[in-house]
């Protein structure tokens, strides 16, 4: 039994160290595998990650190339939205009226008029605030109403139906030519800043434009070439636009009507009677009431018919006229004013009547009121 239980011990010892031999021989190959494993990782991270992608977040590749493709489509949407968005800012405004529309100094009806803005005219936006617009047009900044405006799409269309290229010197006298060419005919001159409409740029250095209803050529090298579109009237720039219509209309040639020299100086000689301590512009005044009213058909047709007219020019009717015209004494800014309203010039349009100015209505020149 000794022996028997001896062998056994011994027995167990040799597989107790048979086992111990394999755990330290199996232990030190997994460390070496271990340690081969994470070197390699080491060194080919880059690579492994480029050839075989790890999914985050537990998916797939094919589920990352996925959110990658909706990623870029992403991008592109909100590029594209960046740029409707930039559409939808367009400064561009233009008037959608018949006629105009009021421009106010404030966002309400019943604020001051600042201007007009025309049919077809346009600017830019500079606010926007409960259905108003606050707008530039070239000296014309206010408030105009959302609903006469049109904007974005509607006011570049309508931009581009109204508006048009126009080319403006760069040079203080640029030669515009019959044909495009330095040796050809001059039909005329544009100063520095003075534009004229495009018809086409003919890429060859010549630039073709309408030089008064006629074809002109301008070396493309001394020109700007620009979009233009009509602007607004500020109040002021209304008034003096006004003014200076009326005192063309008051001032437009009305044409000759023939006279002898001896009525030029009867003409002469009331002018000096009436208006002979008044300014030239007064004396042409009194001279054009008597022609208009030769010309007017309810009156005589003829100079000494209107000026003897019964209770017509009182020093005609009290012989002061017949004095001045016999001594022949009369200046020659009276003479140069008769002759001036026969040959239809006018300082007060259409007037058949004048009087000393007491205050009533119409055109006062001098000491003198016309109408």
């Amino acid at each position: 039994m000794k022996n028997a239980s001896k062998l056994s011990s011994g027995v167990l010892k040799q597989v107790a160290s048979i086992a111990l031999a394999l755990i330290i021989f199996f232990g030190q190959g997994l460390t070496v595998e271990a340690r081969s494993t994470a070197s390699y990782l080491d060194l080919a991270t880059g690579i492994s990650n480029i050839l075989s992608p790890v999914a985050p977040l537990g998916l797939d590749a094919k589920a990352t190339e996925v959110i990658v493709a909706e990623s870029a489509e992403s991008s592109s949407a909100a590029s594209s939205s960046e740029d409707t968005s930039e559409k939808e800012e367009s400064t561009l405004v233009m008037a959608n009226v018949s006629t105009a529309m009021n421009v106010r100094e404030e966002p309400k009806e019943d604020s001051i008029k600042v201007g007009v803005l025309y049919k077809d005219c346009g600017g830019k936006i500079l606010d926007r605030k409960d259905g108003w617009t606050k707008i530039q047009s070239g000296d014309l900044i206010g408030w105009a109403k959302d609903e006469y405006l049109l904007f974005d799409e509607d006011a570049e269309a309508l931009a581009q139906d109204v508006g048009k290229q126009i080319v403006t010197s760069n040079n203080s006298a640029l030669n515009v030519r019959a044909e495009a060419s330095s040796d050809a005919e001059v039909l005329g001159v544009l100063t520095e800043n003075a534009f004229v409409d495009l018809i086409e740029d003919n890429g060859d250095g010549w630039v073709t434009v309408d030089y008064n209803d006629e074809t002109g050529y301008v070396q493309a090298d001394y020109v700007t070439t620009s979009f233009k579109i009509d602007q607004g009237e500020t109040i002021a720039a209304i008034k003096i636009r006004e003014a200076a219509e009326k005192k063309a209309s008051l001032t437009k040639n009305r044409g000759a009507v023939a006279a002898d020299a001896d009525e030029v100086k009867l003409l002469a000689a009331l002018i000096q009677c009436e208006a002979g301590n008044q300014p030239y512009e007064g004396k042409v005044a009194v001279g054009a009431v008597v022609l208009n009213r030769v010309k007017s058909g309810a009156y005589p047709n003829s100079i000494y018919g209107v000026i003897y007219a019964s209770g017509q020019f009182t020093p005609a009717l009290n012989g002061t006229v017949a004095r001045v015209y016999n001594s022949g004494k009369i200046s020659d800014s009276n003479i140069q004013a008769a002759q001036a309203a026969i040959n239809g010039e006018t300082t007060v349009g259409s007037a058949l009547h004048f009087r000393r100015a007491n205050g009533r209505d119409g055109i006062i020149i001098g000491a003198h009121v016309f109408w």
